[in-house]
């Protein structure tokens, strides 16, 4: 039992520390190229740091009304509009968040009740599930499994999830850590089920702008037919914008379900810092040359670190969305006398000075994650060249 836990609340007792504090603390131990967790090792566009420096300097530094700036929320509608063809009332239909995590545990809080369950795709980012926990709710499993093509679900096994005690689904896409983008008929499979069971989808689609490939096309889920009215749409600014930090996200749905998430989420944290939002919806209206430059350095990255770990051997799932490379390990593993995924990255932190991340921890069984293992590209191209030299060491 870890040093506490008799002091912490049953509820959270089956998560422990996340695993992405747990890597990021062996990385600075070891000194390790960190492709571990998800956040860029350089600074978001110059102009949007400034705006929010102007800002402070300006005033705005008071709380900001509960549901957010009404020019951040003016500017995420018209984000809406340009990206998805929909529209939001900024009044009543978006919320400004502490990122998107903070959005998630606000949906969950504001919109389940204990014993509802919800639905969610595994691997699954790990804040789904202590954020069901938090609200009682009951977390529902389909698992993703490595295609040809990637990763996809078996449609039986999802239409099984559902029945009438189904209150959400919480649809990621692009979908960490997989990298997989779910297809419109995947999604259409997904509204079709949440339509004929009257089931709420939660969309955390914060990778919305980091999608690869020429035929590959990220399709926000409100935009099918009957979605609108029965989805919630989280994103946020630190993915897009390489500002994770700021932790400014933001939820876009009907009255009825923006109600619902605002209900918790003023009395979690109320109101996210005021001039960062200011920034934020300079980000949104001036953004895009950004957005498309930070679109092909990833690209590029995504490239290369794919080839690396093709030529230490990894078995790539090459991902069509995100900042992730998921991979299977056994040959690697086999190289390094290792065959669980957990011990696989300490001993890529302690003996090969790179971090990476072991799946087990996005699964409700940990046994269906241990063949494999997960790096992030979201760094400067001289990180991922060190990273490059290290990871060929291995078999040497």
């Amino acid at each position: 039992m870890e040093p506490g836990a008799q002091q912490t609340a049953e509820r959270f007792r089956p998560f422990g520390t996340t695993i992405f504090a747990e890597m990021t603390a062996l990385a600075n131990e070891h000194d390790a190229v960190n492709l571990s967790q998800g956040f860029p090792d350089f600074d978001g566009p110059a102009f949007v740091r400034e705006a929010a420096r102007r800002a402070i300097d300006d005033g705005h530094n008071q709380y900001a009304p509960m549901p957010g700036v009404l020019a951040l929320r003016e500017a995420v509608a018209a984000w809406w509009k340009r990206s998805a063809g929909l529209t939001a009332d900024p009044a009543t239909e978006i919320t400004i968040t502490n990122g998107c995590t903070g959005g998630l545990a606000a949906a969950m809080l504001g919109l389940c009740n204990p014993g509802d369950e919800v639905i969610m795709f595994e691997p699954a980012y790990d804040a789904y599930r202590p954020d069901c926990a938090m609200a009682g709710a009951v977390p529902r499993f389909v698992t993703l499994r490595p295609t040809a093509n990637g990763f996809g679900f078996d449609g039986d096994e999802l239409a099984s999830a559902f029945n009438e005690r189904t209150r959400a689904i919480i649809v990621n896409t692009p979908h960490n850590p997989t990298g997989k983008v779910f297809s419109r008929d995947e999604l259409g499979t997904i509204a079709r089920l949440c339509a004929e069971h009257d089931v709420i989808a939660i969309a955390d689609e914060v990778y919305e702008r980091l999608v690869f490939g020429d035929v590959c096309v990220h399709t926000p889920i409100a935009t099918l037919p009957g979605m609108a009215e029965r989805t919630l749409t989280l994103s946020s600014l630190g993915k897009t914008f390489s500002l994770t930090g700021w932790k400014i996200g933001w939820a876009i749905g009907p009255a009825a379900l923006t109600a619902a998430i605002r209900s918790a989420h003023q009395f979690l944290i109320y109101a996210v810092p005021t001039p960062l939002q200011v920034g934020a919806a300079v980000a949104l209206r001036d953004g895009e040359a950004y957005v498309a430059q930070l679109h092909g350095r990833y690209a590029s990255a995504r490239s290369f670190l794919c080839e690396v770990l093709d030529e230490v051997g990894f078995d790539v799932h090459e991902p069509a969305g995100t900042y992730f490379v998921m991979c299977s390990h056994g040959r690697a593993g086999e190289q390094l006398g290792v065959r669980d995924d957990v011990e696989l990255c300490r001993v890529l932190t302690r003996d090969y000075g790179v971090a990476a991340i072991p799946p087990s921890a996005f699964y409700n069984d940990p046994a269906d994650g241990r063949s494999l293992v997960r790096f992030a590209f979201c760094k400067r191209q001289d990180t991922l060249d060190e990273a490059a030299r290290r990871l060929r060491r291995i078999g040497r």
